[in-house]
């Protein structure tokens, strides 16, 4: 069995290469963004047993000829970069770090808020350009404003404890969750979507990136938020038409926005964000911190490592387990 271990993009922890190395496994790291033939290249050369994703997207081409492997484990929880159909074809589990950084990433989602609301970016910029501009000035409290979170997995349950703590009232749509989640986190249910933009005053962004949810905030959905609503985003860029969204800012029907991630990463030299000031931004980093990297980074080897050494791992972390079964339904009935 190999004992290589593919990496998209940049070092793990020391912790997580610690023990890899203690159980006799190496890693090698592609380029961070590398694309698809790049990714296959190294694959196919390394004779990898396991992948722990990145950067840089997993479909089918990469996973051709790919024999020796038997698992991807995502850096994280995102796998919209991941193709899950094609790596159950091949019976490739997908794992995912199910809330190792939540807190972190939580908390980040909270300093976009606090940022974007109380304009921290333009009026540093302001008083470093040697202006002073308290006159005038107009602020806004949080205290008894309305939080909507849209998805209701370990992100953002964090975001919620936090939020309580600001004194805001906290809603939130997610129809897969159970009514217990809601309960639990102290988050009053939405019926619907609609429901929960009209009920908003922060919306937070909290759901995988999927056909259903691909640019769900869009031009039609954001006229159905409150006048002076901001948008929070630490999930995935594709949720939101960009261009409705910069549209909404700059005709006041929002007030602004903190983003964590964009449609396409890194966004363009000439993205049209970058000249609205009532944006604030920073680069899908929500979840790096030390704590978080060395919890996720563990969680993945030891997924890798659990799966190449025949142990079970918890079917929650398996994202793709539904395809999964699907497969091994067909083969039975094919051999049937």
């Amino acid at each position: 069995m190999s004992t290589t271990i593919l990496v998209t993009g940049p070092d793990l922890h020391p912790a997580a290469q610690t023990f890899l190395s203690e159980r006799g496994y190496q890693t090698v790291h592609t380029p961070p963004y590398a694309d698809s033939g790049v990714i296959k290249d190294y694959l196919q050369k390394t004779g990898a047993v396991g992948i722990v994703s990145r950067m840089g997207r997993i479909d089918a081409p990469v996973l051709d000829g790919a024999t020796s492997l038997r698992v991807i484990s995502k850096h994280g929880v995102g796998v919209d970069n991941i193709d899950l159909d094609a790596a159950a074809a091949k019976g490739i589990p997908v794992l995912v770090a199910t809330g190792a950084n939540a807190v972190s990433v939580a908390e980040h989602a909270i300093a976009l808020l606090m940022a974007a609301t109380k304009r921290i970016l333009p009026l540093d910029a302001g008083l470093r350009r040697g202006l002073w501009e308290k006159p005038g000035f107009k602020g806004r409290e949080l205290a008894g404003s309305t939080l909507g979170l849209w998805g209701m997995g370990s992100i953002a349950q964090a975001t919620a404890r936090i939020a309580k703590g600001l004194d805001l009232k906290i809603v939130g749509f997610d129809p897969y969750a159970p009514d217990a989640v809601f309960e639990e986190a102290g988050v009053t249910r939405t019926d619907s979507f609609e429901a929960l933009l009209g009920a908003s005053d922060f919306l937070s962004l909290h759901c995988p990136l999927t056909p259903e949810t691909r640019q769900g905030l869009n031009a039609e959905t954001i006229a159905r938020m409150k006048p002076g609503a901001y948008v929070i985003n630490t999930a995935r860029g594709g949720l939101i038409d960009e261009a409705a969204l910069l549209a909404a800012i700059k005709n006041g029907n929002l007030a602004g926005a903190g983003l964590d991630s964009f449609a396409i990463e890194p966004p363009a030299a000439d993205h049209p964000f970058w000249g609205e000031p009532r944006i604030v931004m920073t680069p899908h980093i929500g979840g790096v911190t030390a704590e978080a990297n060395a919890r996720v980074g563990l969680d993945a080897v030891q997924g890798i490592v659990d799966i190449a050494e025949g142990r079970e791992v918890s079917p929650t972390r398996i994202i793709n387990r539904r395809q999964l079964q699907a497969r091994s339904d067909t083969l039975t009935n094919a051999e049937g």
